[in-house]
């Protein structure tokens, strides 16, 4: 049985294979001529040239002229790169070795074939030897060998399981709306996975903006392949062999996220559409009376005079301008919705329509006219994002807005999304131009128009509040598109099923180097139970953007619909959202700096553990916390496992090993939540809002166990001051020896005086009250010691320096 089934499995290879040569494709030959450059080689093979160059350390890089011309060399999302590393060429009959470092690429000459070793010689990724590189036409291919224990991820926001294996997709942006489990395409395009094998990871990129493809397994169970209908061949690979080294190196190829402001953490409100006027004002009046933490409330597209972008509706919003000063001054921030196209609206006076005419601004027609397309406003037209000149102007049209103190923006529709067209948006043969005279045509602008927009969005703010971090939320994306808005995961339904399918698609927007990503809590389409919102909303808490988002002809969703009782739990974790937030703006610091997201799969923490590579339920918040939300309406006891070590209960601080039986039957108001021990967990004294200044001391809790440690970033929480040094850093450690545990200390940098001077020390894990607690050299008084949770308190009075304590057990 086992041989006919290897029967089977082979002979479907070798069709496989033989369909790909025979469905037309032109595949690369034998190398005829090996040219040796400063960073790699140069390939001939018959009229095609190959070059395997290092583009910086572990990171390799191919490109493939069919006809033997490179075309000029330009990416919309590599950021500058670095001085090539040095490289050692060995050429010999009959392959090409490229070494850098711990990387090898083999280039095999007969055909030729590109594969990629460690430095051990153990083959990490390989060309399929039955297909080499091929194109077809304007399409063009690459087959990778596939092992058979080998899993992919990535690839953006991708709807289904956390692993792509066994599944094909096409990256294309695409006004999804109401997506469900096997839409595809969704509204994003970044062309980047990781490949993970027992614990070794690697990644790739496939820098091509046009409509792509890939196929794990699909077309057969011994390859993979991705390609595209256009652009040109030209790959990345990023050597591991940790998958959180494959993500970091992945967002230094494309650029780190911004440093968000302060108020993008806490929890935001929306829908389509809070009007008139006085229904925004009393829902930021419910938010304070009931005293439920929310920091921003958003306004649709129908605060805008006939849907237009850069207007106002002055019947439903007399007083705007005060509408926004009166929000900031109850600590609301007002984040608008601005669609990208413009409403072509002549001889009325609407200044960017006017404006963007006088600038030659707009996307023209194949034959050179100015294209016009059915959006909100009726007739639009597009701006040329492609363009510096008019992303300049873009972004001086918001001067009014930020002059009166809107917080944030939000483009939406920007993949672009039009109406009345099959398509869903523009005629592929519309013409962008670019700064030095090139035309492209929209099928190979399409997947990078969003990126663009908010691009040209950013820029604007940062010219017209040059010291003040810019918010904008965008729902398309191109690679790269991080380094100038969060975003979301689109139209998704108020469903269970949609509540489960969040956690694997933001984690997956999270290894593609999109860290600040979140869900319209609760579901766009469709009204949700109150277990369903509460549930939402509890694992909301957990999300790096916490946002509540429903559409027109919906029930009510803010925190307070339904009955009491559901109230009093979704309030009770936005609160606890609120007194994480130090946690979570180190976090987001670190994400910021090191290019880690803060929402993060179990793998990517533990790779050796392989039994997690298909977990797309659970996942990590920042360094320590593990989440195990409830995604099901129907709760039965469950077996949950944990990862290798030691765990806290959040709740109950009771410890656990990864060996324990746990068996769990949440009630409605449980998350399951874990504490990795050897954690340091900065929280605060609750707030309303993060302009207010917490009332209270820091509170610190510690988990003792291995490699105890914990850090604490603070800054201004608006403005660039951080790159001048102004923010404070902390790191703190813990030391346990058989009857004494140690905490300490030390500020790293103290370059901003924080809210706090006090810090109360929570120590979890003492099996009995300490026999003494001493702080440097005195002895302390006034601890407490609680036998329910095993914890002692104590207070370190003077915090803004260096200090340690030690709890002495019996």
């Amino acid at each position: 049985m086992l041989a006919r089934l290897r029967c089977v499995l082979l002979c479907a290879s070798l069709l496989a294979g033989a369909r790909a040569w025979a469905a037309g494709w032109e595949h690369l030959s034998d190398v005829d001529r090996v040219q040796e450059l400063k960073d790699g080689v140069e390939l001939s093979a018959g009229k095609a040239k190959v070059r395997v160059t290092f583009f910086r350390e572990n990171i390799v890089r191919v490109r493939v002229a069919p006809n033997g011309v490179f075309p000029k060399d330009y990416s919309w999302a590599i950021i500058q790169p670095p001085e090539p590393p040095t490289v050692k060429v060995h050429d010999s009959r009959d392959q090409v070795r490229i070494t850098s470092g711990a990387v090898v690429v083999v280039v095999k000459k007969s055909p030729l074939l590109v594969n990629f070793e460690n430095a051990q010689g153990k083959t990490i990724l390989a060309d399929e030897p039955s297909s080499p590189m091929a194109w077809n036409g304007q399409r063009i291919e690459v087959w990778k060998k596939m092992p058979l224990l080998e899993n992919y991820y990535g690839l953006g926001d991708k709807p289904g399981t956390l692993n792509r294996r066994n599944r094909a997709f096409t990256l294309w942006n695409t006004d999804s709306y109401a997506w469900q489990e096997s839409t595809d395409p969704l509204y994003k395009t970044i062309p980047f996975f990781i490949g993970l094998n027992e614990g070794t990871a690697y990644g790739v990129f496939f820098d091509n903006t046009y409509r792509s493809n890939f196929n794990f397994g699909l077309e057969s169970p011994d390859f993979y392949s991705f390609g595209s209908e256009g652009g040109e061949i030209n790959y990345y690979y990023l050597a591991g062999p940790q998958p959180k080294k494959i993500v970091q190196m992945f967002v230094a190829l494309t650029g780190h996220t911004q440093l968000p402001p302060y108020w993008a953490l806490g929890f935001q409100q929306s829908r389509y559409s809070y009007y008139p006027e006085a229904r925004v004002r009393e829902i930021a009046k419910t938010f304070r009376d009931k005293k439920i933490p929310c920091d921003a409330i958003y306004l649709d597209i129908d605060y805008q005079k006939g849907n237009a972008p850069f207007t106002i509706d002055r019947e439903r919003f007399p007083a705007f301008e005060q509408m926004i000063k009166d929000l900031a001054a109850q600590n609301f921030h007002t984040v608008l919705i601005v669609d990208l196209h413009i409403k072509k609206d002549p001889g009325h006076n609407y200044v960017p329509y006017d404006s963007g005419i006088r600038n030659d601004a707009f996307v023209k027609k194949a034959d050179g006219s100015l294209f016009v397309g059915n959006v909100w406003p009726g007739e639009s037209v597009f701006p040329d994002f492609t363009l510096t000149r008019v992303r300049t102007w873009w972004g001086g049209l918001f001067s009014d807005f930020v002059n009166m103190g809107v917080a944030g923006f939000w483009n939406d529709m920007n993949e672009p999304a039009l109406f009345l067209t099959p398509t869903k948006t523009m005629p592929l043969d519309n013409l962008h131009r670019l700064d030095d005279g090139t035309i492209l045509q929209h099928r190979a602008v399409h997947n990078f128009y969003g990126m663009e927009n908010v691009r040209a969005t950013y820029d604007g703010l940062r010219t017209l509040r040059p010291d003040e971090r810019p918010f904008v939320l965008t729902r398309a994306a191109y690679a790269g598109t991080q380094r100038y808005a969060a975003t979301w995961t689109g139209d998704n339904i108020s469903t269970w099923n949609h509540l489960r399918m969040s956690t694997p698609l933001m984690l997956n927007l999270g290894i593609s180097a999109y860290p600040l990503v979140g869900t319209d809590i609760g579901g766009f389409a469709g009204s949700p139970t109150p277990e369903l919102l509460t549930r939402w909303i509890e694992v909301g808490a957990f999300n790096p953007i916490y946002r509540d988002h429903t559409a027109k002809d919906t029930a009510d969703q803010e925190p307070w619909a339904h009955a009491p009782q559901y109230e009093a739990i979704r309030k009770r974790y936005i609160e606890l959202r609120y007194r994480l937030l130090p946690y979570i703006y180190t976090s987001v610091e670190e994400s910021f700096r090191a290019g880690v997201p803060l929402m993060r799969p179990i793998f990517l923490e533990y790779p050796q553990a392989t039994e997690f590579y298909g977990d797309e339920r659970n996942f990590f918040f920042g360094d320590d916390l593990l989440v195990e939300p409830v995604v099901t309406e129907l709760v039965d006891p469950e077996e949950i496992k944990l990862p290798p070590g030691t765990w806290y209960d959040f709740w109950s601080a009771t410890r656990f090993t990864d060996k324990d039986k746990i068996v769990l039957s949440p009630k409605l108001d449980e998350l399951p939540l874990y504490v990795r021990a050897g954690a340091i967990i900065p929280m605060q004294p609750l707030i309303q809002a993060t302009n207010e200044t917490p009332r209270g001391p820091l509170e610190l809790r510690v988990y003792p166990g291995e490699n105890c440690r914990g850090s604490l970033y603070q800054d201004d929480g608006r403005t660039y001051g951080y790159e001048k040094g102004e923010f404070l850093r902390v790191t703190y450690a813990c030391t346990v020896s058989a009857n004494t545990i140690g905490v300490s200390s030390h500020i790293e940098t103290n370059g901003r005086a924080p809210w706090w001077n006090a810090v109360e020390v929570k120590i979890y894990g003492l099996a009995s009250s300490p026999k003494q607690i001493r702080l440097g050299d005195q002895t302390l008084t006034g601890w407490q010691y609680d036998s329910d949770t095993h914890a002692v308190t104590f207070s370190v009075p003077d915090a803004m320096r260096d200090w340690s304590a030690q709890v002495v057990q019996p």
